[in-house]
């Protein structure tokens, strides 16, 4: 049995794939690095292969030609990877809470490099990344991201390119949005901190010989494993919130 496809079918699924596929190279939950890439590659295909009937052949921008058609597949890596940081941008927040959290209490010292996210972080910031991840996975927060890129390609079309100034304020709104966000998630543990830093200040005032500063270290540890875990029961209403920015954000870069 002999199977024909057109060369436009082709290059429709080609120039698909590799903006999904450049998508989740920097997307989360895909762009952490206990995902293998063979599972980013043939989760692309397929995603591919799902939404390429209903692109119309007339979608390519260029001719049949080389030269046109690898311009496209860069045009295509180069939105994906667009569209991917606005993601990731939204989904940091949870990360840099954690980032302060260690900075205030003290673990900052403890950071080593993290093999999987390719950065050096301390423990609270993977805790906060991990569980972020994994609350993608089992509250299907993952599907939405998925649905939101599949979306994009009504709202930004093969070979239609981005608007630089609508996703360059979207950028800028984005990294506003996630230093607020991540406030919001360790506030109350940096306050707390930072009045304990007062009280122990006070006592050395009023009892000088007392070595408040050895004191502090096992204080503030010992704070913020206990309001840290507290807070660890908002992450999943948190993470919630965030996919779903993270889709409206997504669709609006592609507008």
């Amino acid at each position: 049995m002999a199977l024909t496809f057109s060369l436009a079918a082709v290059q429709l699924v080609m120039l698909a794939g590799v903006r999904i596929v450049a998508f989740l190279v920097i997307a989360p939950p895909f762009s952490h690095g206990t995902i293998p890439g063979s599972i980013k590659a043939a989760l692309s295909l397929g995603v591919a292969l799902a939404v390429a009937p209903h692109l119309p052949p007339g979608d390519l921008g260029q001719s049949l030609s080389t030269g046109g058609f690898v311009a496209d597949l860069v045009l295509q890596a180069a939105i994906g990877v667009a569209l991917g940081f606005l993601v990731a941008l939204a989904f940091a927040a949870v990360q840099s809470a954690g980032n302060l959290i260690d900075l205030f209490g003290g673990f900052q010292i403890a950071q080593a490099f993290d093999p999987m996210s390719q950065t050096n972080s301390a423990q609270f910031s993977r805790l906060y990344q991990l569980l972020a991840v994994v609350l993608l996975f089992a509250s299907n927060g993952y599907q939405l991201v998925l649905g939101g890129l599949v979306r994009t390609f009504d709202a930004l079309p093969i070979g239609a390119a981005l608007d630089l100034g609508t996703y360059s304020r979207l950028a800028t709104s984005g990294l506003t949005q996630m230093f607020v966000a991540a406030l919001q998630i360790a506030g109350p543990l940096i306050v707390v901190l930072f009045l304990a830093d007062v009280g122990l200040g006070l006592l050395t005032r009023v009892a000088p010989a007392l070595n408040a500063f050895a004191l502090g270290f096992p204080l503030k540890i010992l704070l913020t494993l206990s309001f840290g875990s507290l807070a660890l029961l908002a992450l999943p209403r948190i993470v919630a919130g965030l996919a779903d920015t993270s889709v409206s954000t997504l669709l609006g870069g592609a507008r």
